[in-house]
């Protein structure tokens, strides 16, 4: 499958293709896209230029679109209900991003549009990272620590667990990125439990297989 993959760094897509291959239990080609994130506002500012040059100059057939939580709103079930809207959720928003963009969009490339895929990791995708190797790392335990206003564990501190540092190399990100990766590739039921946003990421892809037949 062609897909391109839009995240907060370069780490983090490898790690993506690693399991959106083991999601799909099929090789997929990357497509590049047009235009690089750096954070979170970058992410969601390039969406709609990304969206629309996959859609009209690539055979990109999939968009994936992962970002960290970091401090703001987490998604919960009550947002998937319909016309529901939360201005702080960034889930919501890049859905929304989405919905807006491709609404109005005429068919190219022998298709109607880009298939969506959408995840967010709360509170930083090194949370995913080690999910099945520390169990008091999960989604649950962000939120309830959001409740209470006491963090079960920094963002800092998950960088070190995973890294051996809170400011690591991009090769050193890479490389441990796509090493937690394949561990998980072949079975992401942990993470689908640990980890709500992975989840929803898990169900757009495989929805993807399912429009195809």
């Amino acid at each position: 499958m062609r897909l391109a993959i839009l995240s907060e760094s370069p780490a983090d897509e490898a790690a993506l293709e690693v399991w959106i291959a083991g999601l799909l239990r099929a090789p997929i080609e990357r497509v590049q896209a047009n235009l690089r994130a750096r954070g979170w506002p970058s992410v969601v500012q390039i969406l709609p230029a990304v969206i629309r040059h996959l859609h009209f100059n690539t055979p990109a057939q999939a968009l994936v679109v992962v970002v960290d939580a970091d401090d703001s709103v987490v998604h919960t079930e009550e947002h998937d209900r319909p016309g529901y809207f939360h201005p702080h959720c960034r889930m919501c928003r890049v859905r929304a991003v989405f919905r807006q963009t491709t609404k109005n969009l005429p068919p190219a490339h022998g298709r109607s549009g880009v298939l969506r895929g959408v995840g967010i990791a709360v509170p930083a995708i090194e949370a995913w990272y080690l999910c099945g190797r520390d169990p008091t790392v999960t989604e649950l335990a962000w939120r309830d620590g959001q409740a209470t206003d006491r963090q079960p564990y920094s963002r800092a501190e998950l960088k070190w667990r995973v890294y051996g540092t809170d400011r690591p190399s991009l090769p050193l990100e890479t490389s441990r990125a796509v090493e937690e990766a394949k561990r998980q590739q072949s079975d992401t039921r942990r993470l689908e439990s640990d980890f709500p946003g992975f989840a929803a990421l898990a169900r757009d892809v495989r929805s993807w297989v399912k429009s195809a037949r």
